[in-house]
């Protein structure tokens, strides 16, 4: 007897529970529709229909998934309205609702799909959700250039992953996206452009074969690409789209100065030179081309012809810094090397002398132009104040090598 009564207690004491949580949830879903009759508190309504969806027991509870739709389209309608009206009413806050009902949707139509009982599968609203969001699917994308403008590149790109993923869900299988849509590969492009602000190379990378296909962002896809293959270390990857974009682009100084500085940093000279001549090929003009092939002329030992092109190039543009160091540097390297030769000491010293003179000027003006550049000129110009016996000059340099303060 106690036995019985024992298990009778448990009983009464779980029974009350269960009918306490369906009573709850009953009047929750009533509270809801009450709400939206009234057109009032509908964030609320889809707060409280999306708790309950979290529950797995309400996944298939298709009154709850039509209350939170509803609540999401009464609110878009509301803030459209007001926009259209031009009263005051948050801009960002109308494409987050837009994209939420977007994600309620496509969520509840994997589960409207599922195989019934007899394996059957007969989604009930595929079709009428499809159509309602095919309508607001442009707010996506408009969404994400939207949150651009506002940096915000985090949610800008959620939307474009959404406006693009669409493509590829089965309740969109009759619009062929794929085929029809001439923004996706621009929704890819603006997607990796969010991914690189973010530095996330994962993002960048996600849709790159689709957002290569935008022609106008081509060029700017390539850097990005080429820009995050080497954020995550991968330089064979980098320097193949540096090159594929040096080849479609041969006037775009990026692809130029970054494979040039990888080909410097190998001292790959014979690479830089057949680069740079491609590159004046395409653009004879480019004065940038012509400085780092004055630059590459020193590396190579070529003083004469680097000091011809660094020299035409302060008289075209008498502020570019680093062609005055060239013409100096080249002038002041033939001094140093003539100092090496075998000539005798009084040919060799009147020559080099002359060189120096002809350097110092390039070297002081560009010292000017760089002060902060004391790696570049300070330890030139010594050697020329020295040799040249210019006695006030040499003895400031020489604290600046020395670190010595300025009296």
């Amino acid at each position: 007897m106690r036995k019985f009564v024992f298990i009778f207690i448990i009983a009464l004491t779980f029974l009350p529970t269960c009918a306490l949580n369906t009573f709850a949830q009953k009047k929750e879903i009533n509270d809801a529709i009450d709400k939206i009759k009234a057109n009032k508190d509908l964030d609320k309504v889809e707060a409280s229909m999306t708790k309950l969806l979290k529950d797995s027991v309400n996944r298939r509870k298709e009154k709850i998934w039509n209350l939170l739709f509803e609540s999401l389209q009464k609110q878009y309608k509301a803030g459209n309205e007001k926009l259209y009206l031009k009263q005051k009413y948050d801009t960002a806050a109308l494409f987050n609702i837009a994209s939420r009902m977007f994600t309620a949707m496509t969520d509840y139509d994997s589960i409207d799909a599922l195989p019934d009982k007899k394996g059957r599968v007969r989604p009930n609203m595929r079709k009428q959700n499809a159509s309602t969001l095919n309508t607001l699917r442009p707010n996506l994308f408009h969404g994400g250039i939207y949150f651009i403008g506002k940096q915000n590149y985090q949610q800008a790109y959620s939307l474009f992953d959404q406006y693009i993923s669409a493509a590829d869900l089965p309740m969109f299988k009759s619009y062929n996206y794929s085929s029809k849509d001439k923004f996706l590969p621009v929704a890819a492009y603006w997607a990796a452009y969010c991914g690189y602000k973010m530095h996330d190379a994962k993002k960048v990378l996600h849709n790159t074969y689709l957002a290569l296909k935008d022609k106008e962002h081509h060029e700017s896809m390539m850097q990005y690409l080429a820009a995050t293959y080497m954020l995550e270390k991968d330089t064979a990857r980098s320097v193949e789209t540096l090159k594929d974009g040096f080849r479609d682009y041969p006037k775009s100084n990026y692809f130029y100065a970054h494979l040039m500085d990888y080909y410097s940093r190998k001292a790959d000279w014979k690479e830089a030179t057949s680069l740079t001549e491609k590159a004046l090929k395409a653009d004879s003009t480019n004065l940038t081309v012509w400085l780092a092939h004055s630059t590459l002329l020193i590396n190579t030992g070529d003083y004469e012809h680097s000091f011809l092109i660094a020299d035409s190039l302060v008289k075209r543009d008498s502020t570019m810094a680093e062609a005055w160091l060239n013409a100096g540097l080249a002038k002041y390297n033939l001094g140093v090397n003539l100092d090496k030769s075998s000539q005798t000491f009084k040919q060799k010293r009147q020559q080099t002398l002359k060189y120096y003179k002809e350097a110092l000027p390039y070297l002081e003006q560009y010292r000017k132009l760089a002060p902060q550049e004391t790696d570049k000129w300070a330890l030139p110009l010594y050697t020329i104040y020295l040799n040249l016996n210019m006695g006030k000059q040499f003895d400031e340099i020489d604290k600046i090598i020395n670190g010595k303060p300025k009296n």
